[in-house]
């Protein structure tokens, strides 16, 4: 098992696996937008994918993935490693029969889906049409990244990180081979990156299949619905999935009223979010991945004070490495967009319209990866209905916000709902926080937080000034201008994000924290 000192170790490893994947991904979508823009083909594709992305989201990659470790971990200390083999092996044999049925029943019910996730498509000819089969050709896709996620969960278990971490790069390297390999050769080039997506998700799961064997994992077909501790699973992964959905609600929300807006909606909105994922995945998911182990260890051994110190790190690093990011796409969101997507049939439009999305969720991304952060104490304290109840209450906010900013902001209002959600979500996570574990102060998290806004809404104030300058300006809008502009911008922005943080006292602690112990009268 890790040392406590292996944390911040840990981090680095999955994040630097993640931002791998998640820089293939970038370059997944600009080989996208450069041979489908904001197409109408492109619109069917992102709908199309939303449907079994959601499903993957909430009950492989994440009610799954944090329901099974901390039962795996509590199997392993309490009755050993072949104990845990064996959950492991009815988990995957259960997983494989529901999603199989679940894939073949999602397949035959995807015209009423697509009329479902985007009704707007339906006033378009042959665009509805595109969409269901593209989603019936994608739908085995949430059976092949949900074997992948509950392989990365055991790989995490025993610390193991690396691995799991690189493992999305191959849906990735799916989909910007199939583009180049699969799209040039078909009738409908669409039709490829659906491929793509398939061969993407079976590579996640076969590259970690070696490490579990080194661990020992040996697969035995065990159809054992009665299994003990797969009851435990599923009873802490049904309020999981209500728990992770306010970050996840606004794909299927926001391309059904996307859908009725200016066409390219959809894409912009997909773009958007995608920027704003590069620095989620690789900080706040890389984060709670390897928090929620160390956790669920420190909540088996009844270690307060540890629980506690892990989520003073996660958070103190979270908000070192996200408030500045969130300014940046506030401040320079346009030339990141640029630089990324203008090409070929993306144009300059498209850039101000994704820009104005992605300063929205740029905003929100603290939310979201706050969650992201705390969630895990939750789940590893196998308290899955508090983080459930604030997921419903952001997701109401969120439906409300929506409605209500649309017909103001456009697509940029779905973005900014998405947001106000996640915030609220967070902040609900936070303030119940001490009441389960009663050595966390509020107080530093506050004080982390004010600290980390001042640093970043100070360089983002100097990004603007430069960004808007004349000489900036006179680059050039080509792409190697783009590139140099991004490059000031980003040194620049480093440099100084650190050296104001330094008189900050907003450098990420070595050492840890100092744990606070539990009140008296606490009634935890």
């Amino acid at each position: 098992m890790a040392s406590k000192t292996g944390f911040t170790k840990a981090f680095s490893q999955v994040a630097s696996g993640t931002f791998i994947s998640r820089v293939l991904g970038l370059v997944r979508e600009q080989v996208f937008a450069h041979l489908f823009g904001a197409t109408m083909a492109a619109d069917a594709f992102f709908a199309a994918f939303r449907i079994p992305n959601l499903l993957r989201d909430l009950f492989a990659e994440g009610a799954l993935s944090s329901a099974f470790v901390p039962v795996f971990k509590q199997e392993m200390k309490e009755k050993g490693d072949a104990s845990a083999f064996e959950l492991a092996s009815v988990c995957f044999t259960v997983l494989t029969i529901v999603l199989a049925v679940i894939t073949i029943v999602g397949a035959a019910v995807s015209p009423y889906l697509v009329d479902l996730v985007a009704p707007g498509f339906g006033g378009i000819a042959g665009k509805a049409e595109l969409t269901t089969r593209l989603t019936v050709m994608m739908f085995p896709f949430l059976l092949l990244v949900a074997l992948a996620a509950l392989a990365m969960s055991i790989l995490n278990s025993f610390d193991k990180f690396s691995v799991a971490a690189l493992a999305p790069a191959m849906f990735n390297v799916g989909g910007i081979g199939a583009a180049y390999l699969i799209c040039p050769y078909l009738k409908e080039p669409i039709n490829g990156m659906a491929y793509g997506v398939l061969l993407g998700g079976l590579g996640q799961f076969i590259v970690q299949i070696p490490g579990m064997y080194r661990l020992g994992f040996r697969f035995r077909f065990r159809p054992d619905f009665k299994n003990l501790g797969l009851k435990r699973i599923g009873k802490l992964m049904t309020p999981m999935v209500g728990g992770l959905a306010a970050s996840r609600v606004n794909i299927l929300v926001n391309p059904f009223l996307a859908s009725y807006l200016s066409a390219g909606a959809v894409s912009y909105l997909t773009y958007s979010y995608r920027i704003m994922h590069l620095p989620l995945g690789m900080i706040a998911v890389a984060l709670g991945t390897v928090a929620l182990p160390k956790a669920s260890s420190q909540a088996v051994d009844g270690d307060q004070a540890g629980l506690a110190n892990t989520f003073y790190r996660s958070t103190q690093l979270c908000f070192f490495l996200v408030f500045p990011v969130a300014a940046f796409f506030v401040a320079c969101g346009d030339d990141v967009v640029a630089l990324l997507f203008q090409h070929g049939h993306f144009l300059a439009e498209d850039t101000a319209e994704t820009y104005r999305c992605l300063v929205w969720y740029g905003i929100g991304l603290i939310g979201f990866a706050g969650v992201r952060v705390t969630a895990p104490v939750f789940y590893a304290l196998k308290n899955a209905s508090r983080p459930m109840r604030y997921s419903i209450t952001a997701v109401v906010v969120n439906l409300l916000a929506n409605f209500a900013m649309v017909p103001f902001m456009g697509a940029g209002g779905l973005a900014a709902a998405t947001s106000l959600g996640g915030i609220i979500n967070y902040y609900l996570l936070v303030a119940y926080l001490p009441k389960l574990v009663p050595s966390v102060q509020l107080s530093k998290v506050w004080s982390m937080f004010i600290r980390s806004t001042l640093a970043s809404a100070m360089i983002a104030v100097a990004l603007l000034f430069i960004s808007h300058a004349a000489w900036f300006e006179a680059i050039g809008s080509h792409f190697w201008g783009r590139l140099i502009r991004m490059t000031v911008l980003l040194v620049v922005g480093t440099i100084g994000y650190i050296l104001i943080s330094i008189p900050l006292r907003n450098l990420p602690r070595r050492d840890g924290f100092r744990a606070a112990p539990p009140p008296i009268d606490s009634d935890v």
